[in-house]
């Protein structure tokens, strides 16, 4: 009887032992994930940057074009190439409102409403939401207020009124963010490599200014991101507190996480 006690304490050790190695299951899932999508966005590099390329349609599509990417698209297919599933089907779901294409303004035009779209389809955490206790409210007008910047807008007075809808709708929400002044240079432990960081903005009217990937190298959190002064999808030459610091009108950052979906 001694003996099988100690044996079944024995086993109990090596399961402990054998799980802090590796992590448990789900943690394992999650980094053979996260592992999987940083790769798919390093494939990216060197990518041509190009702006609009799901503009120049008369009628709304699903438009894939990988050999050209904004800082969006460029997230977006990351993402839809790291699921399993379909990668079409994801990237409808990603990119569109409920997943469902239905003109010009189901596509999710702003990143805090791309971000509530994504937590709501179950692909992507908030992050921030747990870790930090600064909070924003949300006031959206910039497309609204700027529809020359937009074929579809300023040939559609319907498209406008549309986009004022979705812009009502989202102002007034409180959502949480990391000050620039309180990421430091080597990140933070509850930012990962592939995390998604979307920069906030403080220009009036706008949410977010830029996204992009967490990437950490030799302990400093850089961005993988589409970058438009570059001209292509680069690793950041400095650490994403340089970049925050040196764009005055860039206020912080929100941080989320692909979900594993298997």
């Amino acid at each position: 009887m001694k003996r099988f006690l100690l044996l079944i304490s024995f086993l109990a050790i090596v399961k402990i032992f054998a799980q802090q190695l590796t992590g448990s299951p789900l943690e394992t899932r999650q980094q053979i994930k996260t592992n999987s999508l940083i790769e798919i966005a390093k494939s990216y590099l060197e990518t041509p940057y190009a702006a609009h390329t799901l503009d120049k349609w008369e009628h709304e599509k699903l438009t894939i074009r990988t050999d050209s990417v904004d800082c969006v698209t460029f997230v977006e297919y990351v993402l839809a190439q790291a699921f399993s599933s379909s990668f079409e089907e994801n990237l409808k779901k990603i990119r569109y409102r409920n997943g469902i294409i239905d003109g010009y303004t189901s596509r999710l035009h702003y990143i805090s409403d791309w971000i509530e779209n994504g937590i709501y389809m179950k692909f992507i955490q908030d992050i921030t939401a747990i870790h930090s206790s600064d909070s924003v409210m949300l006031s959206l007008s910039y497309m609204s207020s700027h529809p020359q910047l937009y074929r579809q807008l300023s040939e559609s007075h319907s498209n406008i009124q549309k986009i004022i809808e979705y812009e009502r709708r989202l102002t007034g929400k409180s959502v949480y963010i990391l000050p620039k002044s309180k990421l430091p240079s080597t990140g933070l432990p509850w930012i990962n490599d592939g995390d998604i960081i979307a920069i906030t903005s403080n220009q009036k009217g706008l949410d977010i200014a830029h996204i992009g990937f967490a990437y950490y190298i030799n302990g400093y959190l850089h961005l993988l991101h589409a970058s438009s002064s570059l001209g292509k999808v680069v690793v950041s030459t400095h650490p994403l507190t340089y970049m925050l610091k040196k764009n005055k009108s860039w206020s912080g950052i929100r941080v989320m996480r692909i979900l594993n979906n298997e």
